[in-house]
């Protein structure tokens, strides 16, 4: 054979070097086999089903995740100068590396319809579409190139900086130097410049959000009506939200219509920020419309702390009165115009000092009525009200006097005293329906009810925690991220997957995308509290009268769940 026959298989071989030379030059191999894992590992189920949408963006960021860790760990190596194999074995090695990562990838995008439809199965929903996978595909791809652009452009202007400070001091030196110069630059335009000001237009956002009205949103015309011409409180200084816990719900007629029974009309009082200048001034104006409309004359009390928009979930609200034949007086105050999430992080203290001002005025004004003649009296929060209403009072301050109890929904995973109660659970009880001391004042209510409470016996102060297994507001740690969570263990809850596993970083990951979608399931999972579960829950802290097993399975079949699902 000719010398010139002999050079084309030279030169695709140099060519092919050369292609493999660029690919490792531009993508790290450790990077891709990290990112891949990680990929993979992000289809895997987690409390809550995802579309392909959702987890397309999920897995993309996953990716890019773990490549920024493979590739760190590869420049690592190079940087402290340990040895590496030959050219050709690098190359070999490379070639191996990239056909694992696209075998990693088709496997787990195979499986992907399996993992989800196991999340689906446990809250009785329908399978996803066959052709789910390729589209997660399509959302993974740019948003994995668009976070790994990004991260190359910083790794460039470190290594500018780096070389530029290479002539005044080691190199190890100029190293840490230029990244934590650029480490800086980042926080002051992450900190000063985007988060302010995105937090500035979400305040501004959400309080012209909450004073939007409807022009055909008239004041409403009963005297016992917040916002009424007889009403302490002004029409125009409550929001949104406000307006629909105010005018919704079951009037007289309607709750007699439904439960057969004799009704009142239920009374609900809402003070909003706009209705008086400081939290004091909105507690003492929430007790004064109390007094005015004659609340305490009613059965039952209940100070309600509303979500961070100022949302009331209408399904709590509304079953306490079907119970107690509209017999019940409610009474909730704004503190805030954001949404739950940016109230936890921003602002949690609003509403632990407007649940305090709230629960001081009213209760004082309480004890003072004689006890065979005032109401009973309860606590009641969802989400991020649940965490505002738990820090209203200490059990010390009320030991003379106490209330009658509480029920706190979906309590958020950072409030003391459900944490407390978790943590020093009785033995063999379960972190997602966990037993607290002898059950005489707390318990934890599911789907399941209360089932397996025969026996205990209550005190003078009954105090309900209702969360599902599937919420990850309740469930969310930051822990998560390199320690199993309690609640995986067996047995598990009743709608948690049992496909569900712990990875260290991508199981932290999912259960914060969990969290901010945490009411799109169905009701009775996730974030979403149905009203059959709110009815069980108020049937043992409140003990309604004349009420049947039958005549109560009766009430749940009447009301319509889908009517509080978040729209």
């Amino acid at each position: 054979m000719s010398s010139a026959e002999s050079r084309p298989p030279k030169d695709w071989a140099q060519r092919a070097n050369a292609f493999w030379d660029a690919v490792a030059y531009h993508l790290s191999p450790p990077g891709l086999l990290v990112g891949s894992i990680f990929f993979a590992l992000s289809l895997t189920p987690s409390l809550l089903p995802r579309t392909e949408t959702v987890q397309g963006i999920l897995s993309g960021c996953c990716f890019a995740i773990g490549y920024g860790f493979g590739n760190l760990a590869h420049w690592l190596w190079g940087f402290l100068g340990l040895k590496v194999p030959p050219g050709r074995v690098t190359r070999a090695l490379g070639l191996l590396v990239g056909l694992v990562c696209i075998g990693l990838v088709l496997v787990a995008l195979w499986y992907s319809n399996t993992w989800q439809n196991s999340v689906r199965a446990v809250m009785e929903m329908p399978p996803v579409e066959e052709n789910q996978p390729l589209q997660i595909a399509t959302f993974a791809l740019p948003i994995a190139a668009a976070i790994l652009i990004v991260g190359k452009l910083l790794v460039t202007i470190i290594r500018l900086i780096w070389h530029w400070l290479l002539p005044h001091m080691p190199r190890r030196a100029a190293f840490v130097v230029a990244t934590a110069l650029v480490a800086l630059l980042i926080s002051i335009l992450v900190n000063n410049l985007f988060l302010r000001s995105a937090l500035r237009a979400a305040d501004t956002f959400y309080e012209r959000l909450d004073a939007l009205v409807q022009t055909d949103a008239e004041a409403p015309s009963q005297w016992f009506q917040t916002g009424s011409a007889e009403s302490l409180i002004e029409w125009e200084t409550i929001g949104r939200d406000s307006r629909v816990y105010v005018q919704s719900g079951p009037d007289a007629a309607a709750i007699e219509a439904i439960t057969g029974k004799p009704a009142l009309q239920p009374l609900r009082t809402y003070v909003g920020l706009r209705s008086a200048p400081t939290v004091m001034e909105r507690a003492q104006l929430a007790l004064a419309e109390l007094v005015r409309i004659g609340a305490f004359e009613r059965s039952v009390l209940v100070l309600v702390m509303p979500v961070g928009t100022g949302w009331v979930d209408p399904a709590a609200i509304d079953t306490l009165e079907y119970l107690h034949g509209g017999d019940v007086a409610s009474v909730a105050v704004q503190y805030s115009y954001l949404t739950s999430v940016l109230s936890l992080f921003i602002e949690p203290e609003l509403g632990t000092e407007t649940a305090q001002a709230l629960f001081n005025t009213v209760y004082d004004y309480w004890t003072q009525l004689p006890r065979e003649d005032r109401p009973r009296l309860y606590l009641h929060g969802l989400s991020l009200g649940a965490l505002a209403s738990q820090n209203s009072t200490t059990v010390y301050d009320v030991l003379a006097d106490p209330f009658d109890g509480a029920l706190w929904a979906g309590p958020p995973f950072s409030s003391p005293i459900w944490s407390r109660m978790t943590e020093s659970r009785v033995p063999g009880s379960p972190a997602w329906l966990p037993r607290f001391g002898n059950s005489s004042a707390v318990r934890f209510m599911n789907q399941t009810g209360a089932r397996d409470w025969e026996g205990l016996s209550w005190g003078p102060m009954r105090i309900v925690f209702l969360q599902y297994a599937s919420d990850p507001i309740v469930f969310f740690s930051f822990d998560a991220d390199w320690q199993r969570p309690d609640w995986l263990n067996a047995p598990r809850g009743p709608d948690v997957s049992p496909a569900l596993n712990w990875y260290p970083v991508i199981t932290f990951l999912q259960l914060a995308l969990d969290a901010a979608l945490a009411q799109t399931p169905p009701v009775g999972h996730g974030h979403v509290y149905a009203p059959a579960d709110y009815i069980d829950a108020w049937v043992e802290v409140t003990q309604p009268e004349g009420w049947t097993e039958g005549e109560l399975e009766a009430l749940k079949a009447a009301i319509d769940p889908d009517k509080y699902a978040p729209s």
